[in-house]
Parts: structure tokens; C-alpha cells; sequence
């Protein structure tokens, strides 16, 4: 593991692309924190930040000694007008960062983001087996909403989906329009 740095939190930019890769292909090869096989291609990742920025939805990177030490993003929980209050959101962090508070500092930005943008519901999808994560949640006052069990298949068995979710006290004044 090497030596903490100082770590900021800032937007992502375009630049942070490949290290934002990075992150995420090695959550996808080697834990259950993401329920895919095949890593994403930079082609990808690029298109995904394109799309997030042009719908004007968030992208954080933690930033520690030059490098992308994790990121997180959020967007539509499902994608039918009457969800557009609630986002799920997606936090990762490079294996040789963990441990080091950042998860905790991505979690807080995106919490005040959403509060912020008058979004009232934030959705975590997280493996049932993930005991930091699930504790992380539940620092930040996410409550356990329910668990698919068996709905993933990865590292030759059956992977059980538990959610969370965390209401805010936004928006003001919610609308059906």
C-alpha cells in the first residue's frame, strides 16, 4: 500500500478518463462489488462520461499525489418521470487506496450534490457479502431497503443484492411535471 497522501475531491475531466478505468476494470475482474464479466474498453468509459456530462450528472474523483484514487457518480434509479427524485450512485476506490477515508469523502460530495440538485432518494446497490461498504452506508444513515438473493452470478456462485437507501430532505417543493 503506499504512503497516504493528501486527497482531494474535485469533478472529474476528461483526463481522469483512464484512471477512472482502471479503477473500474479491476472491480470487475476481481471482486463482486460490480455483477459483469468483461472489463469496459477506454471507448467506453469515454462514452459514459460523455453521457454523464451531457446530462448534467455528476462525477467525482478522489485525487491523491497526481493520481484518480477513486471516483463516484450517481444517475436515474430507474427511468420513468416518477423516479426522477431518486438516483442510485456508485463508489469505487483503486485497491491501493482503500482504507483511507476516501470512500467516506466521495460518499459526503455525492450526499450534498444530490441535496443540492433536490433529488429526495439515494439508491446504493451493494453485494450482501460487501461489510465495509454496507457499514459505510449506514455511518452516512442509509437504511437496508431489501435483498434480491441469488440475482448475480460471478466467482462460480450465486451473489445476493442488498439495497439501501438514504431519504434527504430535499426537494422543496417536488412536482409531477
Amino acid at each position: 500500500m503506499p504512503q497516504e497522501k493528501e486527497c482531494i475531491i474535485r469533478k472529474a475531466e476528461a483526463g481522469d478518463v483512464p484512471g477512472i478505468l482502471a479503477i473500474y476494470n479491476d472491480a470487475i475482474l476481481t471482486t463482486t462489488a460490480v455483477y459483469t464479466y468483461e472489463p469496459r474498453t477506454g471507448e467506453m468509459m469515454d462514452n459514459w462520461y460523455k453521457e454523464k456530462q451531457d446530462k448534467g450528472l455528476p462525477v467525482f474523483v478522489a485525487e491523491a499525489g497526481g493520481v484518480v484514487a477513486g471516483f463516484a457518480s450517481y444517475g436515474p434509479f430507474r427511468p420513468w418521470p416518477a423516479y426522477k427524485y431518486s438516483v442510485e450512485h456508485s463508489i469505487y476506490v483503486n485497491k491501493d487506496f482503500r482504507r483511507q477515508g476516501i470512500a467516506k469523502k466521495l460518499l459526503r460530495v455525492l450526499i450534498d450534490k444530490a441535496e443540492a440538485s433536490g433529488l429526495h432518494t439515494i439508491v446504493a446497490g451493494i453485494d450482501s457479502e460487501n461489510a465495509v461498504s454496507i457499514g459505510l452506508h449506514r455511518e452516512f444513515g442509509f437504511r437496508e431497503a431489501g435483498t434480491l438473493s441469488q440475482v448475480g452470478y460471478k466467482f462460480d456462485r450465486w451473489l445476493d443484492l442488498q439495497f439501501m437507501q438514504l431519504i434527504l430532505s430535499s426537494p422543496i417543493r417536488p412536482n409531477e411535471k
